[in-house]
């Protein structure tokens, strides 16, 4: 513990915060959450055009991570008394607090992709 760089936080910090960050990831795990959760921060939607709208989800896929978004209070199912009935999913005030993480996210992976393309034009220009 003597070679601690000076300025770092306490360590009891650090492993609450690195509990809260396995919790949050627990949460959101699985390969489409987040995904659905940005896309229903931006409208809500029926369960088909959810699925439409992410092509490599499949069906049993989505009513499974649905499900799960519900219990965790981060979505809303409504359903509308028409024949059939419709059934809509919109993000809960608890879930759009996942809406800054989810931009940051988005933002990074911006980054990344233009990083990523200027690695590749470098590496095509290297080659010529």
């Amino acid at each position: 513990m003597e070679n601690i760089p000076k300025g770092l936080p306490p360590f009891e910090d650090c492993a609450k915060k690195i509990r809260a960050i396995d919790d949050t990831m627990e949460l959101l795990s699985g390969k489409w959450k987040l995904s659905i959760l940005a896309r229903l921060s931006y409208k809500p939607m029926r369960y088909s055009e959810i699925l439409k709208d992410i092509e490599a989800l499949s069906g049993k896929v989505l009513s499974r991570e649905l499900k799960d978004l519900e219990t965790n209070g981060l979505i809303i199912r409504t359903v509308t008394a028409t024949k059939p009935p419709a059934v809509t999913y919109s993000v809960s005030e608890y879930g759009m607090s996942l809406r800054d993480l989810s931009d940051s996210i988005a933002e990074w992976g911006l980054q990344h992709r233009d990083r990523f393309r200027c690695s590749l034009k470098a590496d095509q220009l290297q080659d010529d």
